[in-house]
Order: C-alpha cells, then sequence, then structure tokens
C-alpha cells in the first residue's frame, strides 16, 4: 500500500555496487578479462577498478591513461594506446560482461527491501548504469527475478550525451518519473562519477562506502571481515569518494532508510541539496 507521505518524489540508484553485485566484480573482472583476450596484456584488479562508473568504452580508455599502465602499454607495443586498440578491447569485453553480468544479478543485502519500502511511501525508483543497453538487457529481467523492478531505467548508451559525471542519465529518471523538482529526489551510487552526476542533476546524494567498487570486498569478506579490516576498506572508499563531495557516506543500502528519514525532514524544513 502507497502512502505517499514522502516530499521525496524519486530515489535513482545505480546498479553494480549499489543494488546487485557486491563489491562491483561483474564489470571490474571482465575488464582485466578483455584486455587479455584482446591483446594479451596485463592489467591488475586495481588498475581495473580505478576509474568505474563511467561508461564502459571511456572506461578502457581511463584504464589505458593510468601512469602504469600506458607505460606497461608503450614498452609492450612500442606506442600509445588507440582509439582503434580501445575498439578492439571493448569488443572484447561485450560479449565476455554480457556471458557473465547474470551471474552478479543477486541483490545486495537488504535492497529489495529497502527498495519496497520506499515505493510504499510514494517514492519512484529510477536507476541508471554505467552499463551499455545490450548488458542492461541481460541484467534486468535476472535482477526482476531475484525482486528488484525499478521504475525506469537508463543505460550508458541510451543517450547521446549520457556519460557521467553529466547529470543526463539520472535526468532523464526525472523526465520519465514525472518528477517535478529535481531537490526532491536523490542519487545513490557507490563511484565517483555517479555522486558528481547527482550533484549536477541538482539532486541529494548517497555514496556506499563498503558494497562497492572502492572498498572492493567480496560479500564473504564483507560478512567475515572483523572491525579494524573493515574500518581500513571504508577508509580507502571514503578517501576516494569524499572528492566527490556526498551529502551522506554510508556502508550499504541497508543504511539508506535513516538517511532517507533525515532527507525528509531537510527538504521538509526547506533545505536544498
Amino acid at each position: 500500500m502507497t502512502n505517499n507521505t514522502s516530499p521525496i518524489q524519486a530515489v535513482i540508484f545505480d546498479w553494480a555496487g549499489t543494488i546487485v553485485d557486491f563489491g562491483s566484480f561483474a564489470p571490474t573482472s571482465i575488464f582485466v578479462e578483455a584486455f587479455k583476450q584482446g591483446f594479451d596484456f596485463d592489467v591488475s584488479l586495481t588498475e581495473a577498478r580505478e576509474p568505474m562508473g563511467i561508461s564502459k568504452w571511456h572506461h578502457i580508455q581511463a584504464v589505458g591513461r593510468i601512469p602504469s599502465v600506458k607505460a606497461r602499454w608503450a614498452a609492450q607495443f612500442g606506442r600509445e594506446m588507440t582509439t582503434e586498440d580501445i575498439d578492439i578491447i571493448y569488443a572484447a569485453f561485450m560479449p565476455l560482461q554480457k556471458a557473465k553480468v547474470a551471474d552478479h544479478a543477486a541483490p545486495i543485502l537488504n535492497a529489495v527491501e529497502v527498495v519496497e519500502e520506499l515505493r510504499a511511501k510514494g517514492i519512484k525508483i529510477g536507476s541508471c548504469s554505467g552499463y551499455p543497453r545490450e548488458v542492461m538487457d541481460v541484467l534486468i529481467p535476472v535482477a526482476a527475478d531475484y525482486g528488484y523492478k525499478p521504475d525506469y531505467i537508463v543505460a550508458s548508451d541510451d543517450l547521446t550525451h549520457g556519460a557521467r559525471p553529466a547529470p543526463y542519465m539520472a535526468l532523464k529518471n526525472v523526465i520519465e518519473l514525472g518528477v517535478t523538482n529535481v531537490n526532491h529526489c536523490v542519487k545513490v551510487d557507490d563511484s565517483k562519477p555517479g555522486i558528481e552526476e547527482g550533484h549536477n542533476a541538482g539532486m541529494w546524494t548517497v555514496a556506499l562506502l563498503l558494497s562497492g567498487n572502492e572498498a572492493g570486498l567480496t560479500f564473504e569478506q564483507f560478512q567475515s571481515a572483523d572491525e579494524e579490516t573493515l574500518n581500513t576498506a571504508r577508509e580507502q572508499a571514503r578517501e576516494k569518494l569524499i572528492a566527490s563531495k556526498p551529502h551522506y557516506l554510508i556502508d550499504t543500502i541497508a543504511d539508506l532508510p535513516q538517511v532517507i528519514a533525515e532527507i525528509e525532514q531537510r527538504i521538509a524544513a526547506g533545505e536544498r541539496p
């Protein structure tokens, strides 16, 4: 039953590392495989994680520009990475990603329950992703089988200028969901470009520290970790995410309800993001 009591009109979620795929392993592990398959070139999981949050073609380009990767590429091939090289790696990435993304579609912690709590308050559920549409077309039905069905979904290549940190994917959600005030929306993400996207769209922003790319923990590692390990991972993620100035930093989506309650109070008091 919907009660429509919240001043928040929509919450727009990222996908990997936010709602599904604890630790955001589906995209990062595939980047490592794609470089290996395309050019027999090795990148580390840490290097593959560094530009997370942007569209996948641009992600490959950004990995190639990391100084350590750039130096190894020049040493191995005697030249800088070209757009044609990126195209080849991206072509290797796409089938690998489509084959593996469904394996990482399980919701994070209380994601489905939190989403349904928001929906019960009359809040619309938007979503956008750095994944292109052909990957999302594989992920969406599997996530739906797990119980996650957002009201609207934007993929990175749905729009001409969709790339984060530009606000267009978030604003496409605003348009399609019939939102009348972007200041009454919340963007939830585990990456710096995703939080900047929310700021650029005029929304409240919530960054996730432990379920996403920056901590890089598997769910099993998260469950078994002692407090010292979690604090180390938390600070590692905070150091990267704080540059995007999120309004709130929380561990996982399970902690979102208390933040939503605070944002509701701030909106009711006349505050803007």
